[in-house]
């Protein structure tokens, strides 16, 4: 008896062609994971994309940031107020204006002084660094109620201008005091847009000396206190002023007070001036 003999067939044949096509779809597929691991995602591309749309790439980025900054306005710290102190001799207060400077840390005050010719403000004379060599080198002798006290002034203002920062001038004397700390001060003499002077009609016979009309006339005669605060525009009429200063020199002459008593026979009556 003969064993039986198994045949496939076609079957057969089929599986045989199969084996190939198995191994070239394992290999093929083993080729797309490997691609796909080695291709960037979609969604990572496309933000790469965007951000090089609206950043302009990298490098162009950078010119953008500096235009900005170029347009933002200049920091409180680059506008300065000045303060112009019109001094005898020393400043008996500096300490507590030295408290006051300490306040601030970001350079936004300067300090220019006027006192008697040839005095020099050194660790000799004052307690402050801060008035360390602020005093003025063409400085007058200055006498109550005469033209000279706006000389000074004048002084004091055409060095302060040379600073382009000095924003605000503030006049002091050597007896004023701050009330608030620098920051409030700061704050509210740079919110003003306009100047503060104290000035109002004088009606007191004696005052006006007719002989300064037309170039002052009397409805234009006023009085008030030289501590003011200027503003840059004010502060450079009162500089380049050539009409009402000369005629105050030749009019205004000082006048006794109380004060200089030890200078006359008797008492003199006190009155407001």
């Amino acid at each position: 008896m003969r064993p039986r003999r198994h045949s496939y067939g076609r079957g057969g044949r089929s599986a045989a062609a199969a084996v190939p096509l198995v191994l070239c779809l394992c290999v093929t597929g083993v080729f797309l994971l490997l691609l796909h691991g080695s291709s960037p995602p979609l969604d990572a591309e496309g933000g790469k994309e965007q951000a090089a749309a609206a950043g302009g790439g990298g490098r162009n980025e950078e010119p953008m940031v500096l235009a900005e900054v170029e347009e933002a306005p200049l920091p409180p710290g680059n506008a300065r107020v000045a303060f112009l102190f019109i001094a005898r001799n020393r400043l008996p207060l500096d300490l507590v204006w030295d408290a006051f400077f300490r306040g601030d840390n970001e350079g936004r005050f300067s300090i220019f002084v006027h006192s008697r010719p040839g005095f020099v403000l050194t660790r000799a004379t004052t307690r402050s660094r801060f008035f360390y060599n602020r005093q003025v080198n063409n400085s007058v002798q200055v006498d109550w109620g005469e033209a000279s006290m706006i000389e000074a002034e004048r002084i004091l203002l055409s060095h302060a201008l040379k600073d382009p920062f000095n924003e605000r001038f503030v006049f002091v004397s050597d007896s004023c005091v701050p009330l608030y700390n620098f920051n409030y001060t700061y704050d509210y003499i740079m919110s003003a847009s306009t100047s503060f002077v104290d000035s109002f009609a004088d009606t007191k016979q004696g005052r006006y000396n007719p002989r300064m009309d037309p170039i002052i006339p009397v409805e234009n005669w006023r009085k008030g206190s030289q501590w003011a605060v200027l503003i840059k525009k004010h502060a450079e009429v009162v500089v380049y002023d050539d009409v009402v200063l000369p005629e105050f020199k030749k009019h205004c002459r000082r006048r006794p007070l109380p004060e200089f008593w030890r200078d006359w026979d008797k008492p003199i009556v006190s009155e407001t001036l």
